[in-house]
């Protein structure tokens, strides 16, 4: 399992400013944080020898040979995993950097869910493939969006396990409060467990705070080969380990002989296995949270503590700034910005870097990040400065 070990590092970050109502298209949103990572790197686009777009978003490959002016593109592939994506295609840059098909490769998200249609969750989702299963099983019943998709799985565990709405409120709360240390954060107000618990029910028993956002906003990173990485302008990020997994009976969640398990549970133990890491060794993580569920369902399958026991993990400020795993520093999809989990990978950059400002997690040296994809696909990835 240690093929891809270190064989890549992230050399280039760039974000845009997040908001529900940017005025601006998608693709010129991605251009620019996709010149502004190529300029961490310290490199020219010239120097952009792979692309890979997000596989269900408005933008090809050949958009950014336009308008960026790349010359000599080499090498652009797309990941359809919903919101495993992101992940995946650092892991597909990493293999063509390793096969020496490329040297540097952009990774681009781009949204106006929140002002315009492009990256609409809703709309994405009932354009999957495996939505065909969907039609089927879940849509005559009334279920088209992904908290009524995701609901039964949250309902189940709670019946199992008796996993409680208050505790998923700890993960919203604490996350909130990371997003009120980040400058570039739609969500700017505090929350209280009392406010998660007013707060309209979505799709029982997912509230109203249990739901990420739509936003407007875009993010890039730069995937370079490690030996290269050494000499370019930031400290490099090294990719210790990657992996992604997909679930059992994976186009339909209510067919499933398990519903609280994700893909996030094959993945997880390939990463840490290549990282050659434990899970003690994690300093922060950043965790795909489209629902607060989700992220209590990952803590589970990655193994950082057992199935069932995700509500006590998150009680008592275990996940918060300055307690044992801090999660999703920046304010994740819930309250930062829906970038389908690019903006984890940026956050985790800066938290490795030492730059991630009043949400560092002070000595951070290694970082795990996930991506969820939209019927339960999961991609994990192990990172070290």
């Amino acid at each position: 399992m240690a093929g891809l070990f270190e064989k890549g590092a992230i050399s280039g970050i760039g974000e845009t400013e997040y908001s529900r109502n940017s005025g601006r298209s998608s693709t010129t949103l991605q251009m620019e944080a996709a010149l502004k990572a190529i300029a961490d790197a310290g490199l020219s686009p010239r120097e952009i020898d792979g692309v890979i777009p997000y596989a269900t978003g408005d933008t090809v490959a050949e958009d950014f040979i336009t308008n960026l002016g790349l010359p000599d593109l080499r090498f652009s592939a797309t990941t359809p995993l919903g919101g495993a994506s992101v992940l995946a295609s650092v892991q597909a840059a990493i293999c063509a950097i390793d096969a020496g098909v490329a040297n540097h490769v952009l990774i681009p998200i781009g949204r106006n869910g929140a002002s315009g249609s492009a990256g609409r969750i809703g709309d994405r989702v009932q354009n999957l493939p495996q939505f065909r299963v969907v039609g089927e099983f879940e849509m005559p019943l009334g279920q088209i969006a992904p908290a009524q998709l995701y609901a039964h799985m949250a309902r189940r565990h709670m019946e199992l396990y008796g996993t409680t709405s208050a505790q998923l409120a700890e993960i919203a709360t604490t996350i909130r409060s990371h997003a009120l240390l980040n400058d570039n954060a739609i969500m700017s107000e505090p929350m209280t467990i009392e406010d998660h618990q007013n707060s309209r029910m979505i799709a029982d028993p997912l509230r109203l705070y249990d739901c990420c956002l739509e936003s407007d906003g875009a993010a890039a990173v730069i995937v370079s080969g490690a030996d290269r990485a050494r000499d370019m302008a930031q400290t490099p990020v090294y990719v210790m380990g990657i992996a992604e997994g997909h679930p059992d009976s994976p186009s339909t969640i209510t067919q499933r002989p398990d519903m609280t398990t994700l893909g996030t549970a094959k993945a997880a133990p390939r990463a840490f296995e290549m990282a050659g890491v434990s899970h003690g060794d994690i300093d922060v993580a950043e965790i795909y949270d489209c629902f607060t569920w989700i992220v209590l369902c990952q803590l589970e399958d990655l193994g950082f503590c057992k199935k069932g026991e995700g509500g006590d993990f998150v009680e008592g400020g275990r996940i918060a700034l300055g307690g044992e795993l801090p999660v999703n520093t920046h304010g994740g999809l819930l309250s930062q910005a829906h970038m389908i989990g690019l903006n984890h990978v940026v956050e985790l950059v800066r938290q490795l870097r030492g730059e991630a400002g009043r949400a560092q997690v002070p000595d951070a040296e290694i970082g795990l990040v996930t991506g969820y994809g939209d019927m339960g696909d999961g991609t994990v990835a192990i990172l070290r400065r």
